[in-house]
């Protein structure tokens, strides 16, 4: 009995991730339009760095937190996309169960900064709509910085004890995660024992950071459609609108497949798992990609350095 259960269990296995199950004979074609949305994600994002650190006129808060964004994006996609690849092309399914729990310690918790920097972006344009004279003042450098550091602390100890959990289970022996990337439910479906602990502290990191965040974001941008709205003239109003598009496009990029993801996992039985994973894989994408060209084009400086 005890050689069954050694042959059968381990508590830090190897696992196999499928990459797309369903779409297992169509998944090497899927895979070049995600390597190009992750060469442009790349390329845009280190561009964006380079120009923020470059152009003395850009060291701004809302641009240093854009920085921030453009530098949470490329940890975010190269965490998963460079395995993701390697399943698609090569076949490369094996991953051990420490590099597991490092790519899905970088995904959960560098997606929980990015949700910490829009928070602190729609803060920034508050203050810099509602009072535009003390807007230097109230975000200086060390504010900016301490909040930029504060949002990264937040999401290392909310998703550090995510791994902790997991470490102490124990699972099969070549457990096999119907997955692209090592997600935390995926992984956690396929412990041995009672995992109730992991899945309520993961709705909890989950309620803790979107709720938070998206409910800050809302009552900023409430009080500032308010404050626009006083503005004497059409061009003012205008102008304090264009100030805050570019925020709006990329918080709609990133909770828009977030807020799919988690509704069609606990409401959309009826949907395909592929779909699930497809969606799964461009809410690690399309943000990264998409943020650079939103600021890019947005920002006048950026826009003619590039040209």
């Amino acid at each position: 009995m005890s050689s069954l259960n050694t042959t059968a269990f381990s508590q830090h296995p190897s696992f196999l991730l499928l990459g797309i199950p369903g779409l297992e004979k169509e998944q090497f074609w899927i895979a070049f339009p995600f390597c190009i949305l992750y060469a442009i994600a790349v390329v845009g994002n280190i561009t964006l760095l380079l120009f923020i650190k470059t152009v003395p006129s850009l060291h701004e808060p809302m641009y240093l937190f854009v920085a921030m964004l453009a530098f949470t994006d490329l940890v975010l996609s190269t965490s998963s996309v460079p395995k993701m690849l390697s399943i698609f092309w090569l076949g490369s399914r094996e991953i051990s169960f420490p590099s597991c729990l490092l790519q899905l310690f970088f995904i959960h918790t560098f997606s929980s900064v990015e949700s910490g920097v829009l928070m602190a972006m729609a803060l920034d344009r508050y203050v810099a709509i509602c009072y535009p004279l003390r807007h230097s003042s109230i975000l200086s450098l060390p504010a900016v910085v301490t909040l930029g550091s504060l949002v990264m602390v937040r999401g290392v100890v909310l998703v550090s004890p995510i791994c902790f959990l997991l470490h102490r289970l124990s699972f099969y022996r070549n457990t096999v995660i119907s997955h692209a990337y090592c997600e935390h439910m995926a992984v956690v479906k396929l412990a041995c024992g009672d995992t109730r602990v992991n899945a309520i502290y993961g709705l909890f990191v989950a309620f803790v950071v979107i709720v938070f965040d998206v409910m800050l974001i809302f009552v900023s941008y409430t009080l500032i459609l308010r404050a626009v709205l006083r503005l004497p003239s059409t061009e003012a109003r205008l102008k304090a609108f264009s100030t805050c598009a570019s925020h709006v496009c990329v918080m709609l990029t990133l909770y828009t497949p977030a807020l799919f993801t988690f509704l069609t996992h606990r409401f959309g039985q009826r949907i395909p798992h592929h779909v699930h994973i497809v969606v799964a894989i461009v809410y690690l994408l399309l943000p990264p990609m998409l943020n650079p060209i939103i600021y890019g084009v947005r920002t006048k400086q950026i826009r003619d350095r590039v040209v």
